[in-house]
Protein backbone atom coordinates (compact mmCIF):
# COMPACT_ATOMS: atom_id res chain seq x y z
CA UNK A 1 0.00 0.00 0.00
CA UNK A 2 1.24 3.32 -0.84
CA UNK A 3 1.90 5.74 2.46
CA UNK A 4 -0.77 8.07 2.77
CA UNK A 5 0.63 11.57 3.16
CA UNK A 6 3.91 13.95 2.22
CA UNK A 7 6.72 14.24 2.78
CA UNK A 8 7.66 16.83 5.74
CA UNK A 9 11.35 19.02 5.74
CA UNK A 10 12.15 16.07 8.52
CA UNK A 11 14.05 18.78 10.82
CA UNK A 12 14.53 17.24 14.12
CA UNK A 13 16.84 17.16 16.95
CA UNK A 14 18.06 15.69 20.12
CA UNK A 15 15.41 16.73 22.74
CA UNK A 16 13.19 18.75 20.35
CA UNK A 17 9.91 16.62 22.02
CA UNK A 18 11.33 16.27 25.12
CA UNK A 19 8.35 18.40 26.83
CA UNK A 20 5.69 16.70 25.24
CA UNK A 21 7.81 13.06 26.28
CA UNK A 22 7.67 14.00 30.10
CA UNK A 23 3.93 15.22 29.89
CA UNK A 24 2.89 11.79 27.90
CA UNK A 25 4.76 9.62 30.95
CA UNK A 26 3.20 11.64 33.37
CA UNK A 27 -0.40 11.70 32.37
CA UNK A 28 -0.96 8.61 30.43
CA UNK A 29 1.71 6.71 32.07
CA UNK A 30 -0.77 4.50 33.75
CA UNK A 31 -2.46 3.76 30.29
CA UNK A 32 1.20 2.06 29.33
CA UNK A 33 1.22 0.11 32.87
CA UNK A 34 -1.85 -1.08 32.29
CA UNK A 35 -2.30 -1.78 28.42
CA UNK A 36 -1.84 -5.63 27.23
CA UNK A 37 1.21 -5.91 25.26
CA UNK A 38 1.45 -2.09 24.47
CA UNK A 39 2.49 -0.13 20.96
CA UNK A 40 3.48 2.87 20.89
CA UNK A 41 3.83 4.78 17.08
CA UNK A 42 5.64 8.04 16.46
CA UNK A 43 4.73 8.96 13.45
CA UNK A 44 6.90 11.28 11.01
CA UNK A 45 9.94 10.96 12.93
CA UNK A 46 11.71 12.50 10.43
CA UNK A 47 15.58 12.94 8.75
CA UNK A 48 17.22 11.50 11.88
CA UNK A 49 15.60 8.29 14.80
CA UNK A 50 16.73 10.50 17.31
CA UNK A 51 13.17 11.78 18.91
CA UNK A 52 11.90 8.12 18.60
CA UNK A 53 15.11 6.46 20.38
CA UNK A 54 14.60 9.13 23.51
CA UNK A 55 10.92 8.17 23.45
CA UNK A 56 11.45 4.54 23.53
CA UNK A 57 14.33 5.23 26.34
CA UNK A 58 11.70 7.07 27.94
CA UNK A 59 8.48 4.67 27.79
CA UNK A 60 11.00 1.81 28.67
CA UNK A 61 11.25 3.44 32.44
CA UNK A 62 7.59 2.95 32.29
CA UNK A 63 6.73 -0.37 30.94
CA UNK A 64 9.78 -2.44 30.29
CA UNK A 65 8.07 -3.75 27.71
CA UNK A 66 6.16 -1.31 25.42
CA UNK A 67 7.29 -1.67 21.97
CA UNK A 68 8.06 1.17 19.85
CA UNK A 69 7.50 1.65 16.21
CA UNK A 70 9.16 4.59 13.78
CA UNK A 71 7.18 5.91 11.22
CA UNK A 72 8.08 7.69 8.19
CA UNK A 73 6.81 8.43 4.94
CA UNK A 74 10.25 8.97 3.49
CA UNK A 75 11.99 5.40 2.47
CA UNK A 76 15.70 7.38 2.78
CA UNK A 77 15.02 8.34 6.74
CA UNK A 78 13.47 5.01 6.75
CA UNK A 79 16.94 3.02 5.55
CA UNK A 80 18.73 5.56 7.50
CA UNK A 81 17.42 4.40 10.70
CA UNK A 82 17.15 1.04 10.45
CA UNK A 83 20.54 0.42 12.48
CA UNK A 84 19.39 1.89 15.10
CA UNK A 85 16.49 -0.85 15.59
CA UNK A 86 16.68 -3.36 18.64
CA UNK A 87 14.37 -5.24 20.68
CA UNK A 88 11.08 -3.36 20.95
CA UNK A 89 12.25 -0.82 18.93
CA UNK A 90 11.72 -0.87 14.94
CA UNK A 91 11.33 1.38 12.08
CA UNK A 92 8.99 1.31 9.07
CA UNK A 93 7.39 2.80 5.78
CA UNK A 94 4.80 4.46 5.83
CA UNK A 95 2.01 7.74 6.44
CA UNK A 96 -1.24 8.29 8.34
CA UNK A 97 -2.68 4.87 7.42
CA UNK A 98 0.11 3.64 10.34
CA UNK A 99 1.24 0.44 8.90
CA UNK A 100 1.85 -2.03 12.72
CA UNK A 101 0.78 -5.08 13.44
CA UNK A 102 -1.83 -4.23 16.00
CA UNK A 103 -3.83 -1.61 17.76
CA UNK A 104 -1.41 1.09 19.33
CA UNK A 105 -2.36 2.52 22.50
CA UNK A 106 -0.48 5.45 21.76
CA UNK A 107 0.15 7.53 19.16
CA UNK A 108 3.03 10.48 18.87
CA UNK A 109 2.50 13.07 16.23
CA UNK A 110 4.71 16.14 16.20
CA UNK A 111 5.11 18.90 13.83
CA UNK A 112 3.44 16.60 10.88
CA UNK A 113 0.74 18.24 9.92
CA UNK A 114 1.60 21.59 10.27
CA UNK A 115 1.95 21.80 6.11
CA UNK A 116 -1.61 20.37 5.69
CA UNK A 117 -4.77 22.46 5.85
CA UNK A 118 -7.20 22.64 8.37
CA UNK A 119 -9.57 20.64 6.85
CA UNK A 120 -6.64 17.86 6.37
CA UNK A 121 -5.66 17.99 9.75
CA UNK A 122 -9.27 17.73 10.97
CA UNK A 123 -9.24 14.67 8.35
CA UNK A 124 -6.02 13.34 9.42
CA UNK A 125 -7.34 13.32 13.29
CA UNK A 126 -9.93 11.36 12.15
CA UNK A 127 -7.91 8.39 10.20
CA UNK A 128 -4.93 8.01 13.13
CA UNK A 129 -8.06 8.46 16.15
CA UNK A 130 -9.74 5.48 14.40
CA UNK A 131 -6.26 3.43 14.45
CA UNK A 132 -5.98 3.04 18.23
CA UNK A 133 -6.58 0.85 20.88
CA UNK A 134 -9.38 1.49 23.22
CA UNK A 135 -8.45 4.25 25.66
CA UNK A 136 -5.45 5.27 23.81
CA UNK A 137 -4.32 7.79 23.44
CA UNK A 138 -3.10 10.62 19.99
CA UNK A 139 -0.73 13.75 20.98
CA UNK A 140 -0.51 15.58 18.19
CA UNK A 141 1.36 18.93 18.13
CA UNK A 142 3.94 21.68 17.29
CA UNK A 143 7.38 22.25 18.81
CA UNK A 144 10.08 24.75 17.70
CA UNK A 145 13.24 24.14 16.04
CA UNK A 146 14.81 23.53 19.74
CA UNK A 147 11.84 22.37 21.02
CA UNK A 148 11.82 25.13 23.79
CA UNK A 149 8.21 25.97 22.76
CA UNK A 150 5.57 23.71 22.12
CA UNK A 151 1.62 23.38 22.30
CA UNK A 152 0.11 20.17 21.65
CA UNK A 153 -3.35 18.35 21.60
CA UNK A 154 -4.42 15.07 23.42
CA UNK A 155 -6.88 13.09 21.77
CA UNK A 156 -8.75 10.10 22.23
CA UNK A 157 -10.88 7.98 19.96
CA UNK A 158 -14.38 10.78 20.78
CA UNK A 159 -11.90 13.55 19.74
CA UNK A 160 -9.63 16.31 21.55
CA UNK A 161 -9.57 15.99 25.15
CA UNK A 162 -7.12 18.56 25.78
CA UNK A 163 -4.42 21.11 24.95
CA UNK A 164 -1.42 21.67 26.61
CA UNK A 165 1.08 25.30 26.03
CA UNK A 166 4.83 24.44 27.20
CA UNK A 167 7.74 26.61 27.29
CA UNK A 168 11.48 27.05 28.71
CA UNK A 169 10.84 30.64 30.64
CA UNK A 170 13.60 32.07 28.74
CA UNK A 171 12.11 31.11 25.07
CA UNK A 172 9.12 33.94 25.02
CA UNK A 173 8.65 37.56 26.43
CA UNK A 174 4.98 36.66 26.45
CA UNK A 175 2.43 33.44 26.48
CA UNK A 176 0.99 34.49 23.24
CA UNK A 177 4.74 34.12 21.51
CA UNK A 178 3.06 30.13 21.61
CA UNK A 179 0.24 31.39 19.04
CA UNK A 180 2.49 29.89 16.12
CA UNK A 181 3.02 26.65 17.81
CA UNK A 182 -1.13 26.29 18.12
CA UNK A 183 -1.85 23.41 16.13
CA UNK A 184 -3.44 23.44 12.35
CA UNK A 185 -7.00 23.31 13.85
CA UNK A 186 -7.00 26.23 15.62
CA UNK A 187 -3.91 28.38 14.06
CA UNK A 188 -6.04 30.46 12.11
CA UNK A 189 -8.58 31.23 14.55
CA UNK A 190 -6.41 33.07 16.62
CA UNK A 191 -8.32 36.17 16.17
CA UNK A 192 -10.91 38.44 17.92
CA UNK A 193 -14.26 36.59 18.42
CA UNK A 194 -12.76 32.76 19.64
CA UNK A 195 -11.89 31.18 22.51
CA UNK A 196 -8.67 30.62 21.99
CA UNK A 197 -7.61 34.17 20.82
CA UNK A 198 -9.15 35.50 24.04
CA UNK A 199 -7.00 32.81 25.94
CA UNK A 200 -4.34 33.94 25.06
CA UNK A 201 -5.30 37.25 25.15
CA UNK A 202 -5.89 37.00 28.90
CA UNK A 203 -2.83 34.67 29.33
CA UNK A 204 -0.98 37.56 28.34
CA UNK A 205 -2.53 40.02 31.10
CA UNK A 206 -2.12 37.18 33.67
CA UNK A 207 1.62 37.48 32.97
CA UNK A 208 1.32 40.75 32.80
CA UNK A 209 -0.10 41.10 36.40
CA UNK A 210 2.46 38.86 37.88
CA UNK A 211 5.75 40.88 36.85
CA UNK A 212 6.60 41.51 40.31
CA UNK A 213 7.10 37.56 40.80
CA UNK A 214 9.85 37.93 38.55
CA UNK A 215 12.24 39.70 40.87
CA UNK A 216 12.36 36.03 42.33
CA UNK A 217 12.42 34.64 39.01
CA UNK A 218 10.61 33.65 35.74
CA UNK A 219 9.12 30.32 37.28
CA UNK A 220 7.77 31.94 40.09
CA UNK A 221 5.89 34.75 37.54
CA UNK A 222 4.47 31.74 35.66
CA UNK A 223 3.33 30.11 38.59
CA UNK A 224 1.32 33.43 39.50
CA UNK A 225 0.28 34.04 36.42
CA UNK A 226 -1.42 30.64 35.65
CA UNK A 227 -2.83 30.73 39.34
CA UNK A 228 -4.45 34.01 38.04
CA UNK A 229 -6.00 32.54 35.22
CA UNK A 230 -7.83 29.44 37.11
CA UNK A 231 -9.40 32.13 38.72
CA UNK A 232 -11.36 32.41 35.25
CA UNK A 233 -10.61 29.55 32.84
CA UNK A 234 -10.87 25.75 33.29
CA UNK A 235 -7.29 25.32 34.53
CA UNK A 236 -7.08 21.74 36.19
CA UNK A 237 -5.25 22.21 39.51
CA UNK A 238 -4.68 18.42 40.40
CA UNK A 239 -2.75 16.19 38.96
CA UNK A 240 -2.22 14.71 36.21
CA UNK A 241 -2.96 17.05 34.53
CA UNK A 242 -2.54 20.33 36.37
CA UNK A 243 -1.27 21.31 39.94
CA UNK A 244 2.08 23.51 40.77
CA UNK A 245 4.29 20.26 39.92
CA UNK A 246 3.30 20.81 36.14
CA UNK A 247 3.09 24.36 35.81
CA UNK A 248 6.23 24.81 37.52
CA UNK A 249 7.55 22.92 34.29
CA UNK A 250 6.80 25.85 32.27
CA UNK A 251 3.17 23.73 30.78
CA UNK A 252 0.13 24.57 31.35
CA UNK A 253 -2.62 21.83 30.09
CA UNK A 254 -6.54 22.97 29.03
CA UNK A 255 -9.49 21.47 28.35
CA UNK A 256 -9.96 21.51 24.39
CA UNK A 257 -13.21 22.74 25.00
CA UNK A 258 -12.42 25.47 26.70
CA UNK A 259 -10.27 27.09 23.09
CA UNK A 260 -11.50 24.45 20.57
Amino acid sequence: MKPVGTITRGTTGHNRLRRADRWLTAVHGGLLRTASRPLVVDLGYGASPATTLELFTRLREVRADVEVVGIEIDPVRVAAALPYGREGLSFVLGGFELPVSRAPVVVRAFNVLRQYGEAEAWHYWEVLRARLAPGGVLVEGTCSEVGHRAVWVGLDAEGPRTITFSARFDAFERPSDLADRLPKTLIHRNVPGERVHAFLRDFDRAWASAAPYGAHGLRQRWLAAVESLAGSWPVPVRPPLGGRGRWRLGELTLPWSAVG
